[in-house]
C-alpha cells in the first residue's frame, strides 16, 4: 500500500486509531452517475473485525436511479425483472484518509465489482480506470487539475428548500471577483474548507472570488487524473457538509441563476512515465506533434463527449456568448472564448477543457478527454489552426450542442464512444439522459406557471 502524502492513512494507522477510539467510523463509498458520493458509515469495529476482510455491498440500483433516487427504466444492469440484487465495494487503500469536518472518522473509496468480483464496467471510476489503463499502455500518464466553482448563500439547506431555492441570500452581494475584501466576507467557510480539505490529504492551493454573486473557487494542485477525480468528489461533497456546519449552504449546478455559471474547467496533460515531458519540445520551445494530435482528437470528438461534459438539462443553460463559458468547438493559445484554451510551456504546458460546468462528474468527463485525446494520436490527426480573437463571434467552426437532447443523439451515436468506452457504457449514459429528458418533458416550471396562468 502506497500514499500520496502523510496526511492520508494507512491500514495500520487506521487500525490504531481505531483501537485508540480516536476513530470510531469509517465511510466506505463510491461516485455514482451524478458525481455524488454513495455509500455506508461502518463502525470502527465492525470495520476491523468484519468489512475489512469481507467488505460490504450494496444494491445496484444505486447506478441506475434518477437523481432523486427513484428506480426507472431502462438500465440493462438493474431492474425489477433482475431483482435489483448487490454490487460489492471494493476498496482501494490508496484513498484512505481522515475525514477531519467529521468527528472521529475515516473514509476509504471504492470501485464497483459484481459478486463474481468482475468490474461494473458502468461505474465512473471504471470508466475512467479503462482510459487510463489505454494511456498507461503507450507508456504515459495523465496528470490532471480541476478547478470547481460554487455559488454560497447565508441560508440553509433546509431553509433553501423550504423558500423553494428562491430568494437566497448570496455570501456576497456583488461581483467579488479576485476581491480580497469579497472573500474576506466569506473566508469563515472558505478557510474551513481549505484547511479540512489540506487535513484530508488534498494539496489545497488557494481560494478566489468569481464573477456571480457569492461564487467561489478553491483550487487544487494538479495530480494523476484518478486522484485528482477522487479529491474532487471528496471535496465537492465535504464543501456541502461544511457550509451545512455553518448554517449556510452552496451550489455547484451549472447555471443557478441567469448570471454567471459555476463551471468546472479541467487541465489536463501526459507524461511518460519517468516523469518524462511529452507535450514539449525543450530544443525547439515549441508543442510536440502528439500534443497537437490529442488536441485534435479532443476538438474532433467534443460533440460526440459534450454529454459526459454536460449531463444534465441545467448544463446547457450556461453555454452563452460572451459569458466566460465556450459556445465553439476551437482552440485558441490563452484564449478564454475557445472550448479548448493551451497555456503554459515546457513541463507546465497543458490543455485546459472549458466545456464542463460545476455539475460534471469528473471520473467520466476525464475519461472523456482521454479517449478524444487517443483517438487523435491513433488517427494522426492535424491540428487545426488556432482561432485567435473571439471565437464567440466566429462563424467558421462547429457548435457545442445546445441541448441536452442535442448531446445525446451525439453520444449515442458516435462510433469513436463506443469503440473507446464500449456499447455498455454508452447504452447505459444514453438511458441516464433518456430519464432527464423524460423528466423534464413532464415536468410543469414556473416559468410555464408565471407567463400562461392568467395571461394565456
Amino acid at each position: 500500500m502506497t500514499v500520496p502524502n502523510e496526511r492520508y492513512l494507512t491500514l495500520d494507522r487506521l487500525r490504531a486509531l481505531i483501537e485508540s477510539d480516536e476513530v470510531d467510523t469509517v465511510v466506505m463509498a463510491f461516485t455514482d452517475m451524478q458525481g455524488r458520493l454513495q455509500g455506508k458509515r461502518l463502525h470502527g469495529r465492525y470495520f476491523l473485525d468484519v468489512a475489512l476482510e469481507a467488505g460490504t455491498e450494496g444494491c445496484n440500483y444505486l447506478l441506475a436511479v434518477d437523481v432523486d433516487m427513484n428506480t426507472v427504466e431502462g438500465y440493462e444492469i438493474s431492474s425489477w425483472q433482475r431483482g435489483y440484487g448487490d454490487m460489492e465495494f471494493a476498496p482501494d487503500w490508496d484513498t484512505l484518509r481522515l475525514l477531519p469536518h467529521l468527528p472521529a472518522t475515516a473514509m476509504v473509496q471504492c470501485d464497483l465489482v459484481w459478486l463474481d468480483h468482475a468490474p461494473v464496467v458502468q461505474s465512473p471510476r471504471t470508466v475512467l480506470r479503462t482510459q487510463l489503463d489505454r494511456v498507461a499502455e503507450q507508456g504515459w500518464t495523465a496528470l490532471a487539475g480541476t478547478e470547481l466553482e460554487f455559488i454560497a448563500f447565508n441560508t440553509s439547506f433546509e431553509d433553501a428548500h423550504r423558500a423553494r431555492y428562491r430568494e437566497l441570500e448570496p455570501v456576497n452581494q456583488y461581483n467579488i471577483d479576485y476581491s480580497i475584501l469579497g472573500t474576506t466576507r466569506a473566508e469563515p467557510l472558505l478557510r474551513a474548507i481549505r484547511n479540512h480539505m489540506y487535513a484530508a490529504g488534498m494539496d489545497v492551493e488557494s481560494a478566489k472570488g468569481e464573477c456571480n454573486f457569492g461564487q467561489h473557487e478553491i483550487g487544487f494542485l494538479y495530480a494523476e487524473s484518478m486522484a485528482t477525480a477522487d479529491n474532487h468528489s471528496v471535496y465537492k461533497n465535504a464543501a456541502k457538509e461544511i457550509a451545512a456546519q455553518q448554517g449556510k449552504s452552496l451550489t455547484f449546478m451549472a447555471k443557478y441563476n441567469q448570471q454567471e455559471g459555476s463551471s468546472c474547467h479541467i487541465h489536463l496533460s501526459l507524461r511518460g512515465t519517468d516523469g518524462e515531458v511529452v507535450f514539449w519540445d525543450a530544443d525547439s520551445g515549441e508543442r510536440t506533434p502528439l500534443y497537437d494530435r490529442f488536441v485534435a482528437g479532443l476538438l474532433a470528438t467534443m460533440a460526440d463527449f459534450t454529454l459526459l461534459y454536460a449531463p444534465n438539462i441545467n448544463s446547457y443553460k450556461r453555454f452563452a456568448a460572451g459569458s466566460f463559458a465556450p459556445t465553439t468547438i476551437a482552440w485558441g493559445l490563452d484564449n478564454r472564448t475557445c472550448a479548448v484554451r493551451l497555456v503554459g510551456h515546457g513541463a507546465g504546458a497543458r490543455m485546459e477543457n472549458r466545456v464542463p460546468g460545476a455539475d460534471v462528474n469528473p471520473y467520466l468527463a476525464l475519461a472523456a478527454m482521454l479517449a478524444g485525446g487517443l483517438h487523435g494520436i491513433e488517427q494522426e490527426l492535424e491540428l487545426e489552426p488556432e482561432l485567435a480573437g473571439n471565437a464567440y463571434v466566429s462563424g467558421d467552426h462547429a457548435r457545442i450542442p445546445t441541448t441536452l437532447h442535442a448531446a445525446r443523439e451525439a453520444f449515442a451515436g458516435s462510433a469513436v464512444a463506443r469503440a473507446a468506452l464500449g456499447d455498455a457504457v454508452v447504452d447505459h449514459y444514453t438511458n441516464m439522459a433518456d430519464v432527464e429528458l423524460a423528466a423534464y418533458g413532464a415536468a410543469v416550471t414556473d416559468w410555464e406557471l408565471f407567463r400562461g396562468f392568467e395571461r394565456l
